[in-house]
């Protein structure tokens, strides 16, 4: 399978085009008082600035979708299903906060821990800033990559770290059979500096199995980023054969 799977410029264009026809313009990106619109507060921007809540939801759902299919393959290969969403109230993983995506031995929703092959937790964001040309047609213009912005997008987030640490240790504290499931964060951004003797600790622990990113290049001009951590408690993935 090609790297055009793992998560692109390309592929953000995609959701934007996807969410336009569901969503507005509004619930998607940051509005200037001169009615520019930025998927990011650009750094260099030094007027009055909203807060963005409504994106949160679509690129939700489409991240986890697109993690789903990712997986599909792998789940096949384990003769298993990629299950979004999945229930299981031994694993403290209930309908208000389901494992995004889990590769299972049964097509259902709803799951005992013995057939949760492993759980995926779906931590991704939009990466580079874009502009929303507002013509005939709708088009986008990339104005650089997280560097360029305000936004700290995915895992350079410190709450979106701690929700999905927490979120674990949860479940393994439910109950002793989740001792047995792989629990992997997916992401698509590097980590922070300050992360990475943390999560080779939860991977020696045995609380995580990993923080990955699907994101070969996640910064332009080839810009360095890290590619993994010393315990490879984070991990970038460059192409879908490094799975």
């Amino acid at each position: 399978m090609s790297d055009k799977h793992l998560w692109t410029k390309e592929r953000e264009i995609d959701f934007f085009t996807k969410s336009l026809k569901i969503g507005t313009p509004e619930q998607l990106f940051y509005v200037t008082k001169d009615g520019k619109y930025y998927a990011y507060w650009p750094k260099n921007y030094k007027g009055v600035k909203t807060t963005l809540q409504s994106r949160n939801a679509f690129i939700g759902a489409y991240t986890e979708k697109w993690a789903q299919e990712i997986l599909n393959p792998i789940a096949k290969e384990l003769n298993a299903h990629a299950v979004r969403n999945v229930v299981c109230e031994e694993l403290e993983l209930i309908k208000g906060s389901p494992a995004d995506v889990a590769i299972c031995k049964t097509n259902s929703i709803f799951q005992e821990p013995e057939d949760i092959i492993a759980i995926f937790e779906v931590k991704m964001s939009i990466v580079w800033n874009w502009e929303l040309l507002k013509n005939s047609e709708f088009s986008l213009k990339c104005l650089g990559d997280y560097r360029t912005h305000q936004g700290n997008p995915g895992l350079l987030r410190s709450d979106t770290m701690l929700k999905a640490i927490g979120k674990s240790i949860s479940v393994r504290i439910a109950s002793l059979k989740s001792a047995k499931i792989p629990i992997i964060i997916l992401g698509n951004t590097p980590i922070t500096r300050s992360y990475y003797t943390k999560v080779d600790n939860l991977k020696n622990y045995g609380i995580i199995q990993g923080f990955w990113s699907l994101n070969p290049k996640p910064l332009d001009n080839n810009g360095e980023n890290i590619k993994s951590t010393e315990q490879e408690g984070f991990m970038r993935f460059d192409s879908y054969s490094e799975f």
